[in-house]
């Protein structure tokens, strides 16, 4: 879908003001502002009236303060890799560029942390790191910034080893609707001093404030990486193997699951010759002995819920070769439904039920018009079923939005979340009210006392 064309609609003062600011650093050409009305979500894009792009902290905040001044909307932009429409400016205003505060600022290697810029990406990260034994581990697919990563509370494939964002940020650097630059926290491993603002702020979506630094976990490289892939009957044999392996406390890096339909697209894309039948992909590490005995366990329990086909590796390349469909689904999918448009899912649900949810989705979109997909981090109970749809039918987005809303209920119902790791943005916001209840008020308090005159991404995350 193409950005609608709108001419700028910002105040000529505060354009005058941002310019003496930033120079040419400051846009409104139109195919800029298109390129940051957009996302890789199915959401309408819209386009912000300038584009700002800051090298430091102090910019950020001196261009908030000119915003504020003006009643103007101000959008933090990082690589557009957002899946909910999370930076679409939906009420115009100015979108900050973060690509340019891309430094990473110290590595501390004895400590275990580092920090960054908002801008840097996990890839220039672990490339940074790359002699130093270490790495960071939070892997959401696309080369993502680590402060759109923190801002949306990322996680991905390694979740159920290293955690999510959430886990792994130490302290944030952050500017206030009016400008005020705060820090959230010392880099202590642990503090029982005031509030909790590193986590408030992360998962907020650019909601209460622009984050420019990030202090972030490192991990020591494994000894020894091994990967395991085997086919399953039915996804619910597969997924029992998975909650017996999690409640057995066996330290796996990553569990993926994909559907039938999911390997019958990825060995058309990628030429394979996997079995088109539920396949779960395993990574291990550790020892050469403890990935050996992880390993060994885990096969026991895949074969004993039926489980064929088992091959694993800690060779580098076989490795590869064993997740390469895994790594190919996206592109596998898209090629398996020419025409069509992904309209992506993403719930989390305690691991005790996640064969349940999965087997009422599965019930829900069985007759619906058009195709489905399931790939899941199911490691830590989320998944993702991918509708594929075409985006000229009103009757199959209405179906999709049927059963997505199905979908979520389903999760909410057993305790789990509406998003486990995409993020709220514009298509979650009225799932809010159905997990949180009440505390969506709360969450309002908070958001008026932060930016009462709501010019921080407005139209995110809360309900009205």
């Amino acid at each position: 879908m193409n950005a609608p064309f709108a001419a700028p609609a910002i105040d000529p003062a505060l354009v005058e003001a941002l310019r003496a600011l930033l120079g040419s650093r400051l846009s409104l050409s139109e195919s800029d502002r298109a390129q940051h009305g957009r996302d890789e979500s199915r959401h309408t894009p819209r386009l912000p009236d300038a584009v700002c792009r800051p090298h430091t902290t102090e910019e950020v905040s001196a261009i908030v303060k000119l915003c504020a001044a003006h009643g103007t909307p101000v959008i933090a932009y990082g690589v557009g890799s957002s899946l909910e429409g999370a930076l679409i400016p939906v009420k115009g205003g100015v979108s900050i560029d973060m690509n340019e505060m891309n430094a990473i600022l110290e590595v501390r290697s004895q400590d275990l942390d580092v920090t960054v810029q908002a801008g840097v990406t996990r890839k220039q990260l672990n490339a940074h790191l790359r002699d130093t034994g270490l790495f960071f581990p939070i892997d959401p697919g696309a080369d993502a910034s680590i402060g759109g990563m923190a801002a949306t509370r990322a996680s991905g494939t390694n979740a159920v080893r290293y955690g999510t964002m959430r886990e792994n940020v130490l302290s944030l650097t952050v500017v206030l609707a009016d400008g005020r630059i705060i820090r959230t926290r010392s880099r202590a491993r642990k503090s029982a001093a005031g509030y909790d603002l590193t986590g408030l702020f992360v998962g907020s979506e650019g909601t209460l404030g622009i984050i420019t630094e990030v202090t972030v976990r490192l991990y020591g490289i494994p000894e020894v990486m091994a990967a395991a892939i085997c086919a399953f009957p039915s996804v619910e044999a597969a997924v029992d193997t998975v909650i017996q392996t999690i409640q057995m406390g066996i330290p796996v890096s990553r569990v993926e699951l994909l559907d039938d339909n999911a390997i019958s697209a990825v060995n058309a894309y990628s030429k394979l010759s996997l079995p088109v039948t539920p396949t779960l992909f395993f990574e291990f590490a550790g020892s050469q002995a403890g990935v050996e005995e992880q390993a060994a366990i885990v096969e026991e329990i895949a074969k004993g819920e039926g489980a064929t086909n088992w091959r694993w590796s800690a060779d580098a390349d076989e490795r590869n070769r064993l997740w390469q469909a895994r790594h190919d689904i996206h592109w596998a999918i898209r090629a398996a439904n020419p025409g069509k448009q992904g309209f992506g899912t993403d719930v989390c649900v305690p691991i005790s039920s996640l064969a349940e949810v999965i087997r009422g989705v599965r019930e829900d979109t069985r007759q619906q018009p058009f195709n489905t997909t399931l790939v899941g981090h199911v490691g830590d109970g989320n998944f993702h079923f991918g509708f594929q749809i075409d985006p000229e039918s009103p009757e199959e987005i209405r179906a999709a939005e049927e059963a997505y809303d199905k979908m979520v209920a389903h999760a909410v119902r057993v305790g789990g979340t509406c998003t486990g790791e995409h993020g709220v943005g514009l298509g979650k916001r009225k799932y809010m009210r159905m997990e949180y209840g009440d505390a969506v008020d709360v969450m309002h308090l908070v958001k008026n006392a932060l930016d009462p005159q709501g010019i921080l991404n407005p139209g995110k995350v809360l309900p009205d």
